[in-house]
């Protein structure tokens, strides 16, 4: 485990990008499974101001989760995305890859899991990402794996409906086997409402694997977690 603190939720930011870069520069092209949330947003509009002349044609891009409404909606993650980057950035259209979240749940994660299946490389004969990006929630969520479905995590399939337990609301999210099977894997939190979470996780604090958050362990070792001082004031 890698561990990336900063001052603020835009260091962080800086600080993921200088290692985005430095990552991408290794590779002809490079496959992510990006996240939503509030630090992603600002990577992402970062990332539009002060790298246009990146070469974006080598970077796939990806989601590892998505709430179950239209690209148009306000919940939705590739619309947050569309917003802050891809539309302002010279990338083929063929290189972002969407999960479908006005189709019906269950089909969707049904074919997302064939487009990783097909386009991606497999590995211990599990499609791989060459980086995923993945929050945490204030409940020790991760991707749309919450703890009240954490048997989600092992499923046998790539992809799986879940449920928001307090909304309702489905989404379509990739399981343990992918996120434990990638490259890279690069926790993105920040703020004072994750500390307690962050530091029961990496303390090993009694009951801390009932938390979605603790089982990311890719087999590659390469874990990495950027963390603002709010988020990372009771790690040991």
């Amino acid at each position: 485990m890698n561990l990336h603190t900063s001052d603020t939720k835009k260091g962080v930011a800086e600080n993921f990008i200088t290692f985005l870069i430095d990552l991408s520069k290794t590779k002809d092209t490079i496959t992510i499974a990006l996240s939503g949330g509030s630090t992603p947003k600002i990577v992402f509009d970062e990332l539009a101001e002060k790298y246009q002349d990146l070469d974006w044609s080598k970077f796939h891009f990806y989601w590892g989760d998505e709430r179950c409404v239209p690209p148009t909606d306000g919940d939705s993650n590739y619309k947050m995305t569309v917003d802050h980057l891809l539309s302002k950035i010279n990338i083929p259209l063929e290189n972002i890859h969407r999960i479908k979240g006005e189709n019906a749940p269950k089909e969707e994660a049904e074919r997302y899991s064939n487009v990783l299946e097909t386009q991606l490389a497999i590995e211990n004969g599990v499609p791989q990402f060459d980086l995923i990006i993945l929050g945490m929630g204030d409940d020790g969520h991760t991707a749309s794996i919450f703890p009240h479905e954490i048997e989600l995590w092992n499923a046998t399939h790539w992809c799986e409906v879940a449920t928001h337990p307090d909304s309702g609301q489905k989404r379509v999210s990739i399981t343990g086997a992918i996120i434990n099977n990638a490259k890279t894997v690069a926790f993105l939190v920040t703020g004072d409402s994750k500390k307690e979470k962050v530091k029961t996780i990496f303390n090993h604090e009694d009951s801390y694997l009932q938390y979605p958050a603790s089982l990311v362990a890719p087999t590659s070792k390469d874990l990495h977690w950027f963390l603002d001082a709010s988020a990372a004031a009771g790690v040991e």
